[in-house]
C-alpha cells in the first residue's frame, strides 16, 4: 500500500466516537441438542439478564429476513434503486440495536463506484478470413481495441482440441495484457458460456482498479491454428454507478485496535427479465431469501445480542456488502479502508436458511485447515456438544466464492459460514429462493451457535492464526 492509501485507512479507536452501551450480562447456557441447545430457564430471566434466548428470538429474525426478501426490494439488484432500500432498512436497524457508524461513513454507509464495461462491437480478420460474429467474444477493461500485425504487445494464443481451455483462459487472466485467442471448434460448448457471460460485461472499482493492469482477452472459435496476419476491432461501452455498504461498530473496552468482523451480502439478482428483454413487474423475482438475506438477518441480530451485552473487549464490526454477486467489489473497497493487520477474524455468514446436510441447527465453514479459527469455535462448542463442521463440498471453491476470500488474500482469518446443501438446493439462485423455502427454527439456532462459538473472540481470550496469503489464489486481472 502507499503512504496516501495508508492514510485513508482506519484506526481501531477511530472507529467510532461514541456509543451508549447496556451494563454487561453474564452468559447463561445449558448443554442440549442442536434445535433446543438454548431453551429459556425462566428463573433466571429477568429483564435485566441477557442472553441469546431472549435477545435472537425467531420472531426478529422473521421479520429482518422476510423484508429483505421481500417482493418491494425486487431482488436488490446492484444497478437498480432497490438495493437502495435494502441498505436503508439495514442501517436503520444497526441504528436501533445500538451500533455507531464506522468512521468515513454516512449514516453507516460506506459509499463507493464500480463501473460496468460492457461489448458493444467486435471484428475480427485471421489471415483474410473474417470471424462470425457469432464465433467471437470479448472480456475487455478498455473502451476501444484496435489490433493489427503491428502490434507486437498482443499475444496471439492457440486452445487446441485436447488443451484445457478453462486453465489456458484462467492463465491469460492472471497475466492481464492483450491475448487474441484461437479456439478449437471442439470448445464450442463451453465457448458459449464464456461468451454469455463476457457480453454482459465486466465491472470493475473505480480508482483502484486503475492502479491495478487490465487488458483483453478477444476470443475467435475457429480452426485456425496459426496466424500470419490478423485485424481485431472493437469497442466497449462504460456505465457507472455509486454502490454502498452498511457499517457499524461496537467499540472495544480494552482491546480497540483488535477488531472482530461480522459480514454477510445484502445484494442479490434482481429481476428476471421476459422473454422480450424488458422486466417482468411480479412473479418472477430472485428474492433471495437464503441468498443472503439469511446472512445479513444473522448479522443484524448478532450485533443486537452483543450490544446489549456491552462487555465486549475487542471492537466488533458489522458489515453487510454490495456488488457481491457480480464479484465482491464491496468489500474490496471495504478492505482499502483499514488496516487487515487488525482484524482479528472475518465470521462471515452465507446462506444459513436450511439445514445442512449434518442436521437442523448446524452450520459449516470453508476454508477451516486455513486457520486456528475453526478449532477455537470448537472448543467453546465441546461442552454443549456442538460443533462447526468443515466444509463438506471441498470441490465447489466455496472459500473463494464469498466476501471472506477478499479479505483472506490479505492474510485475515476470514471464513465463511453456511448450512447450504448446495449440491441438492434447487432453490440457489433460482426465483424460488424466497421467504417459503428457509427453515426458520434452524436459521435461529444456527445464529444462536455462532453467538456461542465467538464469544471468546469477542471477550479477547482467543486469536487464530493468519491466514498465509501465499497460499490463496489472487484475482484475475482481467474478468
Amino acid at each position: 500500500m502507499t503512504n496516501t492509501n495508508n492514510k485513508k485507512r482506519l484506526n481501531g479507536v477511530a472507529l467510532a466516537t461514541s456509543l451508549a452501551l447496556v451494563s454487561a450480562a453474564s452468559l447463561s447456557l445449558s448443554g442440549c441438542s442442536n434445535m433446543d441447545f438454548l431453551s429459556s430457564d425462566k428463573q433466571a430471566q429477568t429483564a435485566e439478564v441477557v442472553t441469546v434466548d431472549n435477545t435472537i428470538t425467531l420472531e426478529q429474525i422473521t421479520k429482518d429476513v422476510t423484508y429483505l426478501a421481500s417482493d418491494e426490494l425486487r431482488g436488490r439488484d446492484n444497478f437498480t434503486n432497490d438495493i437502495g432500500k435494502a441498505a436503508d432498512f439495514i442501517a436503520k436497524r444497526f441504528d436501533d440495536v445500538g451500533l455507531t457508524p464506522a468512521t468515513g461513513t454516512q449514516l453507516f454507509k460506506q459509499h463507493y463506484k464500480v463501473q460496468r464495461i460492457k461489448p458493444s462491437a467486435l471484428t475480427v480478420e485471421i489471415n483474410g478470413q473474417v470471424i462470425d460474429e457469432k464465433n467471437l467474444s470479448m472480456a475487455t477493461t478498455m473502451t476501444k481495441v484496435s489490433w493489427g500485425n503491428s502490434d507486437k504487445s498482443v499475444n496471439t494464443v492457440t486452445i487446441g482440441e485436447d488443451d484445457n481451455m478453462r486453465q489456458a483462459l484462467r492463465k491469460l487472466n492472471n497475466q492481464g495484457g492483450e491475448h487474441l485467442v484461437l479456439l478449437h471448434p471442439k470448445h464450442e460448448k463451453s465457448f458459449k458460456r464464456y461468451q454469455s457471460y463476457f457480453a454482459r460485461g465486466l465491472t470493475k472499482l473505480v480508482n483502484q482498479e486503475k492502479q491495478q493492469q487490465g487488458g483483453v482477452i478477444v476470443i475467435a472459435l475457429t480452426d485456425i491454428s496459426k496466424v500470419h496476419n490478423f485485424t481485431v476491432a472493437g469497442n466497449a461501452n462504460v456505465t457507472e454507478t455509486t454502490l454502498s455498504n452498511v457499517v457499524g461498530v461496537l467499540p472495544g473496552k480494552s482491546k480497540p485496535e483488535e477488531v472482530v468482523l461480522y459480514s454477510a451480502h445484502y445484494d442479490h439478482l434482481g429481476v428476471m427479465p421476459d422473454v422480450d428483454g424488458q422486466k417482468v413487474s411480479t412473479g418472477k423475482i430472485f428474492n433471495g431469501a437464503d441468498d443472503d438475506a439469511s446472512g445479513v438477518s444473522a448479522v443484524i441480530n448478532l450485533a443486537n445480542y452483543f450490544a446489549k451485552l456491552g462487555n465486549n473487549e475487542r471492537t466488533l464490526m458489522f458489515a453487510t456488502f454490495s456488488a457481491e454477486e457480480i464479484g465482491g467489489f464491496g468489500s474490496r473497497h471495504f478492505s482499502n479502508q483499514l488496516n487487515p493487520d487488525q482484524i482479528t477474524a472475518m465470521v462471515n455468514i452465507e446462506m444459513i436458511g436450511k439445514p445442512a446436510k449434518f442436521g437442523e441447527g448446524t452450520v459449516w465453514m470453508t476454508g477451516m485447515e486455513r486457520s486456528t479459527l475453526g478449532e477455537q469455535l470448537n472448543q467453546t462448542l465441546a461442552p454443549k456438544n456442538l460443533k462447526v463442521y468443515a466444509d463438506p463440498y471441498p470441490k465447489q471453491n466455496l472459500f473463494y466464492r464469498s466476501d471472506n476470500a477478499t479479505l483472506a488474500r490479505l492474510g485475515v482469518p476470514a471464513h465463511s459460514f453456511s448450512s447450504t446443501q448446495l449440491d441438492k438446493d434447487q432453490h440457489y439462485h433460482q426465483v424460488s429462493d424466497d421467504i417459503n423455502s428457509l427453515n426458520l427454527p434452524s436459521m435461529l439456532s444456527v445464529i444462536k451457535m455462532l453467538a456461542v462459538a465467538t464469544t471468546p473472540l469477542v471477550d479477547g481470550s482467543v486469536t487464530p492464526s493468519r491466514i498465509d496469503p501465499n497460499k490463496v489464489k489472487r484475482n484475475g486481472l482481467i474478468y
